[in-house]
């Protein structure tokens, strides 16, 4: 192998290396708090168009995985479910349009603990008297294709100063009233008590994923290469048998996993993809 050779060698090295690190950095995670279902006064799937146009990509843009409730597996335990995503994830986007009471409770929770959040709302909802003393981004109702891209440009450049924002920053009415936040207390279970809880847990994902299948057409599933039909929120093993984490979406090119409120993802012309399966062994 001669100079040239070698140099052009370590340079591809060098990128491939540069490639599978950032495949396998963690993401951070932001999740929207919106309205879910039609809202009076606004068109049918409005606020999925909102999501799909303007808050993903602009999670997107500025470096975070964008998670909705109605991604997430829906168990009997679905507000826990929220709840821990709304209390866990790095940021959460809040849009205060059409003035939602679910919407309202979520936010008041994350406020509560006094945890970074990016306020949004359209043009033709007021301002809400509790809570407008904290900034809140305006966009566009309509969805016009050149107010969407300064939408997108806006929240993506909110998000990354909020997120970087120092703990002192004023980021909620916790501190704006000088209270001290709720805190969570921890305490700890038997390793049988959590054996048993997580298999409660599976158990109940499964029973809803054969359950759900029929009617949401966003899962109906795929297979891996060794047959395995896949569903979302099914949990995914490596060739190794390690729980990788929980389907949370999938695309043409690549999968997208989560293990303990990070996420992962997958290109389906990996090595790691072509050993998945949904049983550990």
């Amino acid at each position: 192998m001669n100079l040239i050779e070698i140099i052009l060698f370590s340079e591809k090295y060098i990128f491939a290396f540069i490639k599978i690190k950032l495949m396998t950095e963690k993401q951070k995670t932001c999740f929207v708090i919106m309205p879910i279902s039609d809202q009076d006064g606004y068109d049918k799937g409005h606020f999925s168009r909102v999501y799909q146009h303007i808050i993903k990509p602009a999670c997107e843009l500025a470096g975070f995985h964008s998670i909705r409730a109605d991604d997430e597996v829906k168990t009997n335990y679905i507000v826990i479910d929220i709840i821990k995503k709304v209390l866990d994830s790095d940021i959460v986007i809040c849009d205060l349009s059409a003035k939602n009471p679910n919407v309202m409770y979520e936010l008041g929770i994350r406020q509560s603990f006094n945890k970074k959040s990016v306020l949004i709302k359209d043009k033709k909802t007021n301002r809400i008297f509790d809570i407008q003393g904290l900034r809140t981004i305006d966009y566009d109702e309509n969805l016009r294709i050149d107010e969407v891209q300064k939408a997108i440009s806006s929240i993506a450049k909110t998000l990354k100063e909020t997120y970087e924002e120092k703990e002192n920053e004023v980021n909620s009415l916790i501190q704006l009233l000088s209270i001290k936040p709720a805190e969570i207390k921890s305490f700890e279970i038997s390793q049988e008590s959590s054996l048993i809880m997580d298999a409660l847990n599976d158990i109940s994902n499964r029973l809803y994923g054969l359950e759900n299948k029929k009617t949401n057409p966003r899962n109906l599933g795929f297979r891996l290469i060794n047959g395995d039909k896949v569903f979302l929120g099914d949990t995914l093993y490596d060739n190794e048998m390690n729980n990788i984490g929980k389907l949370i979406d999938y695309h043409s090119d690549a999968i997208y996993v989560e293990d303990n409120m990070t996420v992962d993802e997958i290109k389906r012309d990996s090595e790691i993809y072509r050993g998945l399966s949904t049983l550990p062994f």
